[in-house]
């Protein structure tokens, strides 16, 4: 029996488009076992799904078509993971593609590592396919719905909701997506100091286990991609206390 499809307004919607509609996600791993595994699951929640075995047909699958989000193992044959996430976030067309790292390592300065190269989030094997489900749907939210039209605006930058553009000055910003959010909920709060804890919940979701220093990696990742020498840091550190959109010193 074929599944009939249809829009909201009651037409029939062609199966060819309904994939097309569907999440991409390339997952670069080189276990065929785990690789088999992951493609029938994320298949079975609606996801289309790609495969890499190496570092390099990565880069070249991600090139010929763009996914949607990139599950990357760490230890890779050819190039590895982590030079991999380097590539994607020195390319302009890929700078902002969500990418979680998937690790056998379990040492914290390892994940750390990861999210200073460019890693949106990670998850260490063995790992529940629930949880990363969830950290994938959150990823995905945050980088491909588009916000109400309206715009921010904070000191000398303007975040522009309906286009998901950022200018400081004259200068464009080139945010990740948590980088895009996190600068997001600081300008719907100006001047307020938020902990670790609240920024979790505010940005990752409150259903995402995260490590609470993933959010100091990120804030440094944001002040980078806004501040140029000479110019004000508005991302303030509150000591004992957490971080805060303002343009006034402690």
């Amino acid at each position: 029996m074929s599944l009939r499809l249809q829009s909201e307004d009651g037409a029939r919607v062609p199966e060819s488009m309904a994939t097309q509609n569907k999440p991409l996600v390339l997952v670069v791993e080189d276990e065929a076992a785990l690789a088999t595994m992951l493609r029938y699951n994320l298949e079975k929640q609606g996801f289309r799904v790609e495969e890499a075995g190496d570092g390099q047909e990565a880069l070249t699958r991600i090139a010929e078509s763009q996914p949607d989000l990139v599950l990357l193992d760490w230890m890779l044959p050819v190039l590895s993971g982590i030079e991999v996430c380097r590539q994607i976030r020195r390319r302009s067309l890929t700078r902002d593609l969500p990418v979680i790292m998937v690790t056998a390592r379990t040492e914290d300065q390892d994940a750390v590592r990861g999210l200073n190269t460019g890693a949106d989030d990670y998850i260490t094997k063995p790992f529940n396919m629930e949880a990363l489900l969830a950290r994938m749907r959150a990823l995905l939210r945050r980088s491909n719905v588009v916000p109400a039209k309206g715009r921010l605006t904070f000191h000398d930058i303007v975040m522009d909701l309906a286009t998901h553009r950022v200018q400081r000055g004259t200068r464009s910003l080139h945010l990740g997506p948590t980088e895009f959010r996190l600068l997001e909920f600081f300008m719907q709060h100006p001047r307020r100091v938020f902990t670790r804890e609240e920024l979790l919940d505010a940005v990752w979701g409150p259903d995402i286990h995260v490590e609470p220093r993933t959010v100091d990696v990120h804030i440094r990742r944001l002040r980078k991609a806004i501040n140029e020498e000479g110019e004000l840091d508005v991302v303030r550190t509150v000591r004992a206390a957490g971080y805060a959109l303002d343009t006034q010193p402690i």
